[in-house]
């Protein structure tokens, strides 16, 4: 009989644990958190004036949930964009024709940003799969640019398209920094990305793109704002504030000159 009741014991000692195991099984998927990621921007926001040369924005982040092994192994990469506010610009193609040279072809495209600078942990071909950059429109060359008549001819467009995202980095307005963040402890990172000296004024949206083993797990944004200060601040209030005292303040501003001009040069 004891021989019995200890063999029953044990039968349901043995079902008990079964449970607790299936029970924990089922609760696996919800005690563990997927990474995250959080960033703040040294400043929130920049004036500028006319002798405005560029400058380096530092963009700290934090990794939130992060698998201490695969940040050992740097297996986490972090790319971080500033991209400036979108605005509709025409592209030209000009040609010489009977020694002139005069605009034959245009193509227009639909929010475009105007400022871009991007910074990785390593270069883009070691972090992802071009495929990942494309659907995520990362980095200059993957910016999707949008013309305003997408049934145009499909290479005019990529034509003007490359054109585009040229013209943007040799105005020093579309810019890569590879190398530019860097992780300061398993969990802490600094980005370093670059201003344009021809930086728009507006607001600008920081994002920061985590990947995990090449695989793209989270984004985080912040914003930017920029404006100008001094005497450009002055006028840009005027100009849009007071459109028509800007309009009588300009014309007489010009008569003026005009008239000091013949006074100074005026041959007797």
């Amino acid at each position: 009989m004891k021989s019995g009741l200890s063999i029953l014991r044990f039968f349901l000692v043995l079902a008990g644990i079964f449970a607790s195991v299936l029970h924990a099984a089922g609760q696996a998927p919800e005690t563990i958190n997927p990474e995250g990621l959080q960033i703040g921007l040294s400043t929130e926001q920049i004036a500028i004036t006319a002798g405005f040369s560029g400058a380096d924005l530092t963009i700290f982040g934090s990794l939130e949930n992060g698998d201490p092994e695969v940040a050992r192994q740097g297996r986490y990469d972090v790319i971080v964009v500033l991209e400036g506010p979108s605005r509709r610009i025409v592209v030209r193609r000009k040609a010489r024709v009977l020694g002139i040279w005069i605009n034959l072809q245009s193509e227009e495209f639909e929010n475009v940003p105007v400022s871009y600078s991007v910074a990785t942990t390593r270069p883009f071909q070691d972090i992802t799969e071009p495929v990942s950059y494309r659907q995520l429109s990362l980095g200059v060359n993957n910016i999707y640019l949008q013309p305003v008549d997408a049934e145009g001819a499909p290479l005019t467009i990529a034509e003007f398209t490359q054109a585009l995202r040229e013209r943007k980095v040799a105005d020093g307005l579309y810019s890569e920094n590879v190398g530019g963040v860097r992780f300061l402890s398993q969990n802490l990172f600094r980005a370093t990305v670059r201003l344009a000296p021809d930086a728009p004024v507006g607001t600008h949206k920081a994002r920061a793109f985590l990947f995990k083993n090449g695989v793209f797990v989270k984004e985080s944004s912040a914003q930017l704002e920029i404006r100008k200060a001094g005497f450009e601040q002055a006028v840009f209030r005027l100009a849009h504030n007071h459109g028509f005292f800007y309009g009588v303040l300009s014309v007489a501003l010009a008569m003026g000159v005009g008239w000091l001009g013949s006074v100074v040069f005026r041959r007797d």
